[in-house]
């Protein structure tokens, strides 16, 4: 359930959704933490506490004080240096009744100043009222105090010091109380109070510093997280509805080209997509306009062949049947030729999306083809093929080796069907003051009757011998797409005299 809650969820939700998890866990412990620092702190005062309260007792029994006011009072007096670092210390007896308290010590004034003479009314006065609200203060205190030695001394922690906090809006009183004992007696109780704001003030700190910490890292969580979702998620979804719309063939449009000039990550994912989407459509297209020619290149033959075939049956005379199963033959083998390189040509574009480039030499490719091609073509029909090459060894380009061969067996098939037995057919390898290189097969043809020759690289045109079944007008078509594939160019001419000129032109390495 959850693993399905979170897989719905976009990645700007996703992102935010864990953040908020990992808030909520560092908040948890951060309160655990504040709840343990006070403990840890008041423990260690307490500790204090209890070593003063320890050696104060130790002190009264050693002095054997007795436990009342006049002598508490005395014993205060003199032992107040064990006090420094306290607030108040308050002795009771055994009945509760309260006999030593340091907040009193000072409230008479001449307990400090006994050879003062001559005291002013107003400030007499003044010093009473303090001392009067002082009292007041302090009543209050003690009765609170009783109640709390009253449970103390009736509760199961009597024998053993005992903690509490007083806590109001400006004050934080830590009190330890303990009873005092004269061998099995119990003669009075002791209670240590400490003004421990410092604690408050520790733990507000450390509120404070955590509240800073949280709304910084809030803070920086939000930038990032509209960060991250202006400049990479909503370009993202931008790519998305890219390919939506190119997969729903809509017409509406998208700011690819927007996110195409980024220079980052993103931009040249929208680049590559881009060119690949217009490189899909192209061999869409191709493929549509190729399947459609195809169809148009078929019927023709087709009907020669249906028409052939209703008459054959009508004929008695030998020469028409004879010339009509050749009509047949020819129109059965160029449906033939048609559909084997229709088919070679799927597979030849199938394969060149997977083969790679490298530096191949182009003199060696050409000199094997031509050796093959003059082996065969020297005994059927005297064809002579040659090869020029101005002594030139330089020759390298970035290609694809059995493709450059396909390339020159296509032109030299080509021109071989159009030139006549005992004829010669030129090759030409150059590289030029361009540093490019001219690949040229020159024959002896018949030429190209057309005004505009580049017609002839067109899909299924075709400037027929008589044997015309041979040939599917793919040829110089598949030439021309591997010639590009090679970034190179392909041109077609006539010679002065006689024949035909295809020229290619290669970047050098």
């Amino acid at each position: 359930m959850f693993n399905n809650f979170i897989k719905k969820l976009s990645i700007l939700k996703k992102f935010l959704f864990i953040n908020l998890i990992i808030f909520i866990v560092i908040g948890c412990l951060t309160v655990v933490y504040l709840n343990t620092i006070q403990p840890n702190l008041i423990n260690k005062k307490t500790s204090n506490h209890i070593n003063i309260i320890n050696n104060t007792i130790d002190h009264i029994k050693r002095l054997k004080i007795n436990f009342s006011e006049k002598d508490i009072r005395k014993f205060l007096f003199s032992t107040r240096f064990l006090f420094q670092s306290l607030d108040r210390v308050i002795i009771f007896d055994n009945k509760l009744n309260l006999i030593g308290d340091t907040d009193t010590l000072d409230l008479d004034p001449r307990a400090f100043s006994q050879k003062l003479q001559v005291i002013e009314m107003d400030m007499l006065n003044n010093e009473n009222e303090i001392n009067n609200k002082k009292k007041e203060k302090i009543n209050k205190k003690n009765n609170n105090l009783n109640e709390i030695l009253l449970n103390y001394s009736e509760s199961s922690e009597f024998g053993k010091p005992f903690t509490f906090t007083q806590e109001t809006y400006d004050q934080f009183l830590l009190t330890t109380i303990k009873n005092v004992k004269f061998g099995e007696k119990n003669i009075g109780y002791l209670a240590i109070s400490e003004n421990a704001n410092d604690i408050r003030a520790a733990i507000q700190e450390r509120k404070n510093f955590i509240i800073r910490t949280a709304i910084l890292v809030t803070i920086v969580v939000l930038i990032f997280s509209f960060v991250l979702n202006r400049y990479f998620l909503k370009p993202i979804k931008n790519l998305v509805n890219y390919t939506n719309i190119i997969k729903d063939k809509s017409r509406e449009k998208t700011n690819i080209e927007f996110i195409k000039k980024r220079n980052d990550e993103l931009g040249i994912l929208s680049q590559s997509l881009d060119e690949m989407t217009h490189e899909l459509n192209k061999r869409i297209a191709t493929a549509e306009n190729f399947s459609t020619d195809l169809v148009h290149e078929i019927r023709n033959p087709l009907a020669s062949l249906k028409s052939a075939s209703e008459i054959i049956s009508e004929t008695d005379k030998k020469e028409q049947r004879d010339k009509l199963i050749n009509i047949v033959t020819h129109d059965v083998e160029r449906i033939e030729r048609l559909i084997t390189d229709y088919s070679q040509m799927l597979k030849d574009e199938a394969a060149i999306s997977y083969e790679k480039m490298k530096k191949i030499d182009l003199k060696t490719i050409t000199k094997s083809v031509v050796d093959d091609f003059n082996g065969i073509y020297n005994s059927k029909r005297n064809i002579s093929i040659k090869l020029k090459t101005n002594g030139s060894n330089d020759l390298y380009i970035l290609g694809i080796e059995n493709r450059i061969e396909q390339i020159l067996a296509n032109l030299l098939e080509n021109s071989i069907s159009f030139s006549k037995d005992n004829q010669d057919i030129h090759v030409e390898l150059i590289k030029d003051i361009n540093k490019k290189i001219n690949l040229k097969v020159i024959d002896q043809g018949l030429g190209f009757k057309e005004k505009d020759t580049n017609k002839i690289f067109n899909r299924f045109y075709s400037n027929r011998p008589e044997k015309f079944g041979k040939h599917s007008g793919l040829g110089l078509n598949i030439v021309k797409n591997l010639v590009e594939l090679h970034n190179g160019s392909i041109s077609a001419t006539n010679n002065k005299n006689k024949g035909a000129k295809i020229e290619i032109t290669f970047p050098a390495v």
